[in-house]
């Protein structure tokens, strides 16, 4: 018996893209595709169209907009006036919709607020039971909670990164650098720059969480 397919959302964000020849794939076998305000912008040059436009509306092209609300997208409008940014509000339609996976593209680059703070909404309280990741076309950016699996080729990067506070109690399995049960403090950079030693790590983490920053061999030498 195989895995059994988990439902699989990709949130396209107002952020700076990788090569399109390695974030097309994932947007293709998408279950859904939802576009994050101006997201749906870069999507639209690679003729693909989102189920759904959420945010305010202020950063996505006139004729794009026009395309989806003539089209069968819906239309999330929010006021411009909102706590929530739009890749939020991206992120929490994703959970409302059952994604058990979400594939976060074009969060990072552009401005530095928008790029950290789509990376602290990986500890969304909502995200905590799907499988999210942030994606560039480089690097793998996810959070860790209790205990995970890092696949990927030997000698690629990986940082942990200790969020929101020490992450203790901390023991891995097939990386350069070991941990034996100690801990990472925050505001400290030991985590950075560890190695994959096998083709799967595992890492578990007995209170807090890490930020992990996975990054191929071949990215580390471009």
């Amino acid at each position: 018996m195989g895995e059994e397919k988990r439902f699989h959302v990709v949130v396209a964000a107002n952020g700076d893209y990788g090569p399109a020849e390695r974030l097309l794939p994932i947007v293709d076998e998408a279950d859904c595709l939802i576009a994050a305000d101006g997201g749906a912008n870069w999507l639209a040059r690679h003729g693909r169209w989102p189920q759904v436009l959420i945010g305010d509306l202020d950063s996505v092209a006139p004729e794009v907009r026009q395309v989806l609300e003539e089209g069968p997208c819906r239309v999330v409008r929010h006021r411009p006036d909102k706590d929530e940014t739009d890749t939020e509000l991206a992120l929490r339609e994703a959970v409302a919709m059952g994604a058990e996976r979400i594939t976060l593209l074009g969060a990072l680059g552009g401005r530095l607020d928008h790029t950290l703070a789509n990376i602290l909404l990986l500890a969304m309280p909502q995200l905590q039971e799907a499988e999210v990741v942030i994606y560039d076309g480089h690097a793998r950016i996810f959070l860790l909670r209790g205990e995970g699996t890092i696949c990927g080729q030997v000698g690629d990067t990986v940082s942990l990164l200790p969020l929101a506070g020490d992450a203790e109690g901390i023991v891995t399995e097939g990386l350069r650098y070991p941990l034996r049960g100690e801990a990472l403090r925050f505001g400290l950079a030991r985590g950075v720059s560890n190695v994959l030693e096998q083709p799967c790590a595992s890492v578990s983490v007995g209170r807090g969480m890490l930020l992990v920053v996975h990054t191929p061999a071949e990215e580390d030498a471009a």
